[in-house]
């Protein structure tokens, strides 16, 4: 998949010593993967949606592909919908796209 050049790209968005990263989740998915979109992360995921297992497949797929510990990533909004707000500790915006290759 392309990724959107420096300029257009909308997140993630730097508050304080955390970063801000929207991430649309589909559970359930063949295979566990993350993709980079114009206006923040796809993920797929093969936990299901049940009992908080994809929020924690998420929060472990995020910290494994940025080498952070799962305790500096946290779902900030959307904890119950595929529209997520995750909250990453102690990253800078130009840490986070050098972390995933771009």
């Amino acid at each position: 998949m392309d990724t959107p050049d420096a300029a257009s790209r909308s997140f993630p968005r730097q508050q304080g010593d955390r970063l801000l990263v929207p991430a649309r989740v589909l559970p359930r998915s063949s295979r566990s993967d993350l993709a980079i979109e114009a206006d923040g992360l796809r993920v797929h995921l093969t936990a299901p949606p049940v009992e908080g297992a994809a929020n924690e497949a998420l929060i472990a797929l995020v910290a494994e592909r940025l080498g952070l510990a799962k305790r500096q990533v946290r779902v900030a909004r959307g904890a119950a919908g595929r529209q997520k707000v995750l909250e990453i500790e102690s990253l800078s915006v130009e840490e986070f796209w050098r972390r995933l290759g771009r």
